[in-house]
């Protein structure tokens, strides 16, 4: 059977090359991607298929380059991080420090409360 189908298309190469060309088209159709060919509609498959169930969290950055994770860490990440356990709706605070820079993520109890992290003078940030 594999036989028969592999010796159908090495036979018929017109009919392969069109499958192909078709193939690659409808690829290019649906892909969730811009190529920009102004020739074929883009209909993109949407890529959101699998729902994120992880939880809402805020994640706040922080730069500081050539210091040390210690230097980071008392002087930025800490301070920070104690001035977002203020924020109503929080549940938790992971922060970590590292060379030249600190990454807090802030955990709400409720989507509706991440916005409140934004909320936050600039001024705390250092």
């Amino acid at each position: 059977m594999l036989n028969n189908l592999i010796r159908f298309f090495l036979e018929n190469r017109l009919v392969t090359v069109i499958i192909l060309v078709f193939l690659i088209g409808w690829g290019l159709v649906t892909s969730p991607f811009e190529y920009g060919l102004g020739v074929l509609p883009n209909d993109p498959v949407p890529v959101d298929a699998i729902p994120d169930i992880g939880e809402n969290q805020q994640i706040v950055f922080t730069d500081w380059k050539g210091r040390s994770p210690q230097d980071v860490e008392d002087q930025v990440t800490y301070p920070l991080t104690t001035a977002m356990l203020g924020i109503p709706g929080v549940k938790t605070i992971r922060s970590s420090s590292a060379f030249g820079f600190s990454s807090i993520y802030i955990c709400p109890y409720f989507s509706r409360c991440a916005g409140k992290a934004q909320a936050i003078p600039r001024t705390t940030c250092i």
